[in-house]
């Protein structure tokens, strides 16, 4: 599966687009977490354990986005984006979503 931000694949042909697909996770912060990212704002640097989390989170969106595609016949994902947004307090969505589309070499 090929997946790209951009509308098109250099080298390759779009020859049906197959329409939306997303994938989305939600994920919760636990208090442990927010303990340390207190004291990390305290004497500054990253928050490796909030960093881990989000990218745990893009990778599991991507999958189930994957997965819807490759559910329609799909082999390449384009136009991919991700959207975040907060449900509610400790807790917050990741979506990644795109154009599934089979496409040829040219």
């Amino acid at each position: 599966m090929i997946l790209v931000t951009t509308n098109e694949i250099v080298g390759k042909k779009i020859v049906k687009v197959l329409g939306l697909v997303r994938g989305n996770t939600i994920r919760a912060r636990h208090i442990g977490r927010d303990i340390m990212a207190a004291l990390r704002n305290i004497v500054g640097g990253e928050v490796t354990d909030y960093t881990k989390m989000m990218a745990e989170a893009r990778e599991q969106s991507l999958d189930r986005m994957v997965a819807e595609a490759n559910a329609l016949g799909a082999n390449a994902v384009v136009g991919v984006r991700f959207a975040t947004s907060f449900l509610m307090t400790n807790a917050a969505e990741l979506l990644a979503y795109g154009t599934a589309v089979i496409i040829e070499d040219e």
